[in-house]
């Protein structure tokens, strides 16, 4: 799926590995939401709020919020900034950071190089590396 694009029947994903993981995750019949809570972070001196972090999915089975930093690998600093203070100031809410290299050890283990070269370009393997292009995920091994 491309960056930006809606599902006949799901939100609208800012980015094509978001899209990606929810394939994943459905595949998996593991229940998610899009992007369904914003926590405040930091307030200015009258109180109001001036930055907040809504992490990309929640998994509600598990109580497990996820963020990917796929997009733009300029804004990790700025995410593990974010994170640190949503642990600060909400402990009791759990919260996994997925970076490149994550996503990247995902789209390894499902055969799905074609699409991480398509959505990083140069920075992960191309589909020409690996012969395995399945487009879905394989069950894992017992």
């Amino acid at each position: 799926m491309a960056a930006g694009l809606t599902n006949a029947t799901g939100p609208r994903f800012a980015h094509a590995s978001e899209a990606e993981l929810a394939r994943i995750l459905d595949f998996y019949q593991v229940a998610w939401r899009y992007e369904p809570d914003v926590f405040p972070i930091s307030w200015n001196a009258s109180g109001a709020v001036v930055e907040c972090f809504a992490p990309d999915f929640y998994l509600p089975e598990i109580d497990l919020y996820l963020e990917l930093t796929t997009l733009k690998q300029s804004l990790v600093r700025k995410k593990n900034r974010k994170l640190r203070w949503m642990r600060l100031l909400y402990p009791e809410t759990r919260v996994k950071l997925l970076y490149a290299r994550d996503f990247r050890a995902l789209m390894l283990k499902y055969g799905r190089l074609d699409f991480l070269h398509e959505v990083l370009g140069g920075n992960g393997p191309s589909a020409s590396s690996r012969s395995v292009t399945s487009p879905r995920p394989s069950k894992p091994a017992a």
